[in-house]
């Protein structure tokens, strides 16, 4: 198996196959970072697509100070910035009225070693959650806090990516977090409060 170095030196030199190895090794992972971006199917795909065109078209200037993956997600970040702030129009400051907690980590997942259908479904629903309470952050936001916790990327990475120093990124992380929690346990405390009065109101029912 070729490396990616070796790939891209290939593509540099007109081999379409080589690049082709390239998508297939990075579409899920640009995808994925294009969806929690956008939080839709059709804008991720698109936006991949015109990520992995753009990619294909520029890879003369690819100078390799970074790895392949970080590049492209620098394009696809980028594209999808763009489209947000074209689209929303929405201030990066617009989040610090909202945040009143500290800096507490989001979990992605609840862990399971071997999840049966009621933990499936929560970790379903807690993903779409956390996916709609994303598309409410601001693009900068937004940016920071799915390269860190969903991609995995470095702050080092992702200041370059955004073209910011480690100190905004951290900053931008830490109140999106704050955000994020402070959504999710206001919307469990709304959904607990409504089972609460589900079972009241049967319990009378039944009692009638």
């Amino acid at each position: 198996m070729y490396s990616d170095e070796e790939l891209v030196t290939r593509s540099k030199n007109g081999n379409l196959q080589a690049f082709e190895e390239l998508v297939c090794r990075y579409e899920r992972k640009i995808y994925s970072v294009a969806y929690r971006l956008m939080g839709s199917y059709d804008d991720a795909n698109d936006l991949a697509q015109e990520a992995f065109l753009k990619a294909f078209l520029a890879i003369n200037s690819f100078r390799g100070d970074s790895s392949f993956s970080t590049w492209l997600c620098r394009i696809v970040t980028n594209l999808c910035r763009d489209e947000l702030r074209k689209r929303y129009r929405i201030s990066v400051e617009s989040l610090d009225q909202k945040i009143c907690l500290g800096d507490v980590e989001i979990k992605k997942q609840i862990p399971s070693s071997e999840p049966g259908p009621e933990e499936i479904y929560e970790k379903h629903e807690l993903q779409q959650e956390l996916q709609d309470l994303l598309t409410s952050l601001s693009p900068e936001f937004r940016l920071a806090v799915v390269l860190r916790d969903l991609q995995g990327f470095t702050y080092q990475e992702i200041a370059e990516q955004m073209e910011c120093s480690v100190g905004t990124v951290k900053s931008r992380i830490s109140r999106a977090r704050s955000f994020l929690k402070e959504k999710l346990l206001a919307q469990r405390e709304q959904y607990s409060s409504l089972e609460r009065l589900h079972k009241v109101k049967g319990g009378k029912a039944n009692g009638m």
